[in-house]
C-alpha cells in the first residue's frame, strides 16, 4: 500500500481578512504546490475543509478555488465538513485517496472566514456543533465547554489558575509565531484576573480561557511514496487514529473525552510509542479546559492530576512534552475548517525544521489531535520525517 507524505505546505497569516474565501484558499494552494515543488497540472486531486454552515450565503466551497486559480478549475475537488474537525477530515480524505492508490497526490485546503459575520451569527453556527435539542440553552458553544469546565471544578476543585496558565503559556508561545491572530504574551496574572478586559465569557471560562474568531486558510500537498521521493522534503504518518463519541453531552461523561482517548491510542498503537516518545504535541485547544482534558485523556496525568503538567512545565517549550507551541488554537486563532490543516502543517514544519515561530530542538516525532464538537469527532496522528 502507498505510503502518503506531505510534501509542501502553505499557512496564511490567522487574523482579520478582508480576503475573499477563494481568494484566501487559492493564495496558499499556489504556495504549497510551489513548496512542493509541484505545478497545478501535478495534482490529481482537492480536498477541501471549510465549515461554513451559515457563516456564509456561499456554499459549494470544493469548487471555488478555481475561480481565482484557474489552472484547478478542471481538477476533481470535494468538500468535507466535520464541526471543528474539519480540517483534519479532508487530510485522511487525501491521506487514503493515495494510500489507496487511486490519486498520487492531493491538495488539501483548508479555510474559513468567520470575521464578517456578526457576533450573533457566529454562536448560532457553533453551537449547531452541539445537540442542540438538548443543550440549546448553554447559548453559545464557550457556554456548552462552561458546562464541562464546572463539572470538572465540582469533581476536582477549583482549577482557574490552571486554566490562566494553559492560556498563559499558549499566548507565550504564540507571542514567537508571526501566523498567529495574537502574537501577544498576555501572563499569567491577566488571564487569572477577571476584569473588563478579561470577563467571564461563559463562567467558569474567561475570554482568555475560550480561542478566537478568526479568518484563515493552509494547504498541504501531499504525495505517494514514488512522487515523494523527488519532494524537496516528506513528512509521513508514522501513525493514524480516528475515532467519534456521543454527540449529547448527556450520554457519556464530558470529562473523559473517550472518544479522544481512543483516536490517540490508535495512532500510539500504530506508531509503536508511547505519548512521551512524542517531541510535540499540537492539540485542540479551543478552550483551556479542552487542553487540561486532553492532557488526562491520552495518558499524560491521571483523572484530575493535569494540573501537574502546568505547574511543572512538562508541557511547556523546554519541558518533557512541549504542548502547542505554536501558541495553539488559544493564540494562533481558530478559523474552523482551517484548524486542523494548519496542525498538520505546523507539526510538519517543526519536524524539517522551517517552523515559522518557535523551534522545537531535532524533534523526531510530532503528534496532532484535532477534534469536532465537544471531543465528538476525534483525529489523531503521529509524524515523522521521511527527509
Amino acid at each position: 500500500m502507498p505510503k502518503p507524505a506531505i510534501i509542501g505546505w502553505s499557512h496564511g497569516k490567522f487574523g482579520r481578512s478582508e480576503s475573499p474565501l477563494p481568494e484566501m484558499m487559492a493564495e496558499v494552494a499556489r504556495g504549497a504546490i510551489a513548496d512542493a515543488e509541484l505545478e497545478p497540472a501535478d495534482i490529481d486531486v482537492i480536498h477541501v475543509g471549510v465549515y461554513n454552515n451559515g457563516l456564509s450565503k456561499q456554499g459549494f466551497e470544493a469548487a471555488l478555488p478555481g475561480v481565482v486559480f484557474p489552472e484547478l478549475a478542471l481538477t476533481p475537488a470535494h468538500r468535507h465538513e466535520n464541526a471543528c474537525a474539519t480540517g483534519s477530515t479532508a487530510v485522511f480524505a487525501a491521506h487514503d485517496s493515495i494510500a489507496a492508490g487511486r490519486h498520487k497526490t492531493a491538495l488539501v485546503i483548508g479555510a474559513e472566514r468567520m470575521t464578517q459575520a456578526s457576533g450573533h451569527d457566529v454562536n448560532e453556527v457553533l453551537l449547531s456543533a452541539s445537540y442542540r435539542e438538548e443543550e440549546e440553552h448553554f447559548k453559545s458553544f464557550a457556554g456548552v465547554f462552561g458546562e464541562i469546565a464546572r463539572q470538572y471544578f465540582d469533581r476536582y476543585g477549583d482549577h482557574s489558575e490552571t486554566l490562566a496558565r494553559i492560556a498563559a503559556k499558549n499566548h507565550a508561545n504564540g507571542s514567537h509565531n508571526p501566523l498567529a491572530h495574537m502574537q501577544k504574551d498576555l501572563g499569567f496574572e491577566f488571564c487569572n484576573t477577571v476584569s473588563a478586559k478579561n470577563p467571564y465569557v461563559a463562567e467558569p471560562l474567561r475570554r482568555t480561557d475560550c480561542s478566537m474568531v478568526s479568518d484563515g486558510a493552509v494547504a498541504l500537498v501531499m504525495a505517494a511514496e514514488d512522487v515523494a521521493a523527488s519532494a524537496p522534503q516528506a513528512v509521513t504518518w508514522r501513525g493514524m487514529g480516528n475515532a467519534n463519541d456521543y454527540l449529547p453531552l448527556s450520554k457519556r461523561d464530558p470529562l473523559e473525552f473517550a472518544g479522544g482517548r481512543a483516536a490517540m491510542n490508535q495512532a500510539l498503537k500504530a506508531a509503536d510509542v508511547n505519548i512521551f516518545d512524542l517531541d510535540l504535541l499540537e492539540t485542540h485547544d479551543c478552550f483551556t479546559i479542552a487542553e487540561l482534558l486532553e492532557y488526562e485523556a491520552f495518558g499524560l496525568a491521571a483523572p484530575g492530576q493535569g494540573h501537574r503538567l502546568i505547574d511543572d512545565g512538562t508541557t511547556a517549550v523546554g519541558g518533557r512534552l512541549p504542548v502547542n507551541a505554536s501558541g495553539g488554537l488559544k493564540a494562533k486563532g481558530h478559523p474552523i475548517g482551517a484548524t486542523g490543516v494548519s496542525m498538520h502543517a505546523l507539526a510538519a514544519a517543526q519536524l524539517t525544521g522551517r517552523s515559522p515561530g518557535i523551534q522545537i530542538k531535532d524533534p523526531q516525532l510530532a503528534g496532532v489531535f484535532n477534534m469536532g464538537g465537544a471531543a465528538v469527532s476525534n483525529f489523531a496522528s503521529i509524524l515523522e520525517r521521511a527527509r
